[in-house]
């Protein structure tokens, strides 16, 4: 059975405040796990600034974590489909953020 599929005819409303609408910007997500669940703390780093303050904090399952992984996946292909391909700098300066994955690493 597939549950990532609602039943047909099921709506789910979903309510945005004022402040969730406004978004937070961030250009680091740190990750880490347990067995149990996924941590992402996401934050920004600002030139000049040495210190960072976790802005978000998202905890879910495992299983939540890897459909995350594939709606981004599915999402950002639209988008390279739609916009071109989406660039890496993967030059000498480090990567902040989110690194990818290394060069034949499987991505499930």
């Amino acid at each position: 059975m597939d549950h990532s599929k609602q039943p047909q005819g099921q709506q789910l409303n979903i309510e945005l405040g004022e402040k969730e609408a406004e978004g937070i910007y961030s250009n680091l997500a740190i990750i880490s796990h347990s067995p149990a669940e996924f941590i992402i703390d996401f934050t920004r780093i600002v030139p000049g600034i040495p210190k960072a303050k976790v802005h978000a904090r998202i905890i879910t399952t495992p299983q939540h974590a890897k459909m995350l992984m594939k709606a981004l996946m599915d999402n950002i292909e639209k988008y390279e489909a739609k916009f071109g391909e989406i660039k890496i700098d993967t030059g000498p300066n480090p990567v902040f953020g989110f690194v990818p994955p290394k060069s034949g690493e499987k991505v499930n």
